[in-house]
């Protein structure tokens, strides 16, 4: 069986091809299908189906436009209310592709239309992609549906679900059956996973807590506690994947481009500039926030899609005309491309700088800040870098003006650095007459 792993790290998604005698299945694609179409070029395949496990609320999916560009099939759970062209495919329905046979497995959990594909070859190999029902030593949150998708339904309810669908739905499958998830470490779908790409059913029914011999409250009570927080994207997501979004490509081509702009006039619109914190904090576009996509290791689909609404406009600050299609790609795959008001690279002109921190200073004197720490509750939870710290996670802060004193200078603190450049920028525009820092990367030399 010839399967092809294809990973998105920034969100740390994971999408599959399987290939058979020329032919080509897909599962659960990324925004971009550039890649599934060079691998079908690579190997001489015909795409003949597309597999969608859910409606995904953290990344926009390709399906549609596959469908619409190679005629290939997609199927999902009659669960989903699809709105675009299916094939339903639920408990007992199969698809032979080549020398490949392909059955659905309802596996409700994560959302209650998840379907787990079973590919069965005629050596007798099984391989299951799980979607977001089992992971590599997790499962699928079960409180991502209660306010989105055709299928609503309340976290505890799925929490119940999940519990029987990891306790009777795949036991029939032998223990060599490969795992393939749709997420791996990184990615808020889940809050334990591992970091390898792929297991065995049978590491997983001795390795993973899930599989675990406990009761159904017990394992209610584990799945629910300490899940991380939503992202604002989420819903967003799960809406546009149940309908199937447009093109890829032409969605953002029309994006009014501004190139080296020496004065700016529209400061009553929100400002996202993806440029590294040093670029940002020498010059910037007043009223800015600094949500950085310099790497892959950094994650601005998750933190635009935390910190910016849903069909909420702003213009873009990019450093150069050659970041403009990744940035723009980027932003794409969670579906926030069309929020994008101008693109823009800054000119000659000095707009706004940000202080620096005298870091030996509030190293002596640190009870003479003001300091605020944006990470996430449940890292506050296993402890704090600075005991007077007052905790706000990121995602919260442009609603927290109430929460911040104004009587002292500011220090804001994640916990490696990449967080708190979007966290001050963000207090620095709620507050005014007060200086705001970034402890950026120093905060290592207090954990």
């Amino acid at each position: 069986m010839n399967i092809i792993q294809f990973e998105d790290k920034p969100l740390a998604h994971y999408s599959y091809v399987i290939i058979s005698n020329n032919e080509m299945a897909i599962v659960d694609p990324s925004r971009d299908a550039k890649p599934y179409y060079e691998l079908a070029e690579k190997h001489n395949a015909k795409i003949k189906a597309i597999f969608e496990t859910h409606p995904h609320a953290d990344f926009v999916s390709s399906h549609f436009q596959i469908h619409k560009e190679t005629e290939a099939k997609i199927y999902v759970s009659k669960l989903v209310g699809a709105n675009y062209p299916h094939q339903a495919f639920d408990d007992g329905d199969t698809l032979k592709m080549g020398a490949i046979t392909f059955s659905a497995i309802n596996s409700p959990g994560h959302s209650p239309d998840s379907i787990t594909i079973i590919a069965n070859d005629i050596d007798n190999n099984y391989a299951m992609f799980s979607g977001d029902t089992l992971f590599i030593g997790d499962v699928g949150r079960p409180d991502l549906r209660e306010k989105a998708g055709n299928m609503k339904a309340k976290r505890e309810e799925l929490a119940k679900s999940m519990y029987h669908t990891i306790h009777n739905k795949f036991n029939h499958l032998p223990d060599t059956t490969k795992v393939y998830p749709a997420h791996g470490a990184g990615s808020l779908c889940g809050k334990n996973m591992s970091t390898d790409p792929s297991s065995t059913l049978g590491r997983e029914r001795n390795e993973n807590w899930a599989f675990k011999d406990l009761t159904e409250d017990q394992f209610v009570n584990h799945i629910l506690k300490d899940q991380p927080f939503i992202p604002a994207y989420f819903g967003f997501n799960v809406a546009i994947n149940k309908e199937g979004a447009d093109n890829f490509e032409t969605t953002f081509c029309d994006v009014p481009f501004n190139f080296g702009i020496t004065e700016f006039r529209n400061y009553d619109s929100l400002i996202i500039d993806v440029r590294k914190a040093s670029y940002f904090k020498y010059n910037h576009l007043k009223g800015s926030i600094n949500i950085i996509a310099e790497t892959e290791d950094d994650k601005v689909e998750t933190w635009l899609g935390s910190i910016v609404e849903p069909n909420e406009a702003f213009h873009l600050v990019i450093n150069s005309i050659n970041d403009r299609k990744t940035i723009l790609s980027r932003i794409a795959k969670i579906g926030y491309e069309k929020q994008i008001k101008s693109i823009i690279t800054l000119g000659s002109n000095k707009f706004e700088t940000f202080k620096s921190l005298d870091l030996e200073n509030f190293k002596k004197y640190p009870n003479q800040y003001t300091i605020i720490d944006i990470r996430n509750t449940s890292e506050v939870d296993e402890g704090k870098v600075f005991e007077s710290a007052i905790p706000i996670p990121l995602n919260q802060l442009r609603v927290s003006k109430n929460k911040i004193p104004t009587d002292k200078p500011i220090v804001v603190h994640c916990a490696g650095g990449y967080r708190s450049a979007a966290g001050s920028s963000i207090i620095s525009n709620l507050i005014n007459n007060v200086t705001v820092y970034d402890l950026s990367d120093d905060v290592n030399e207090f954990n």
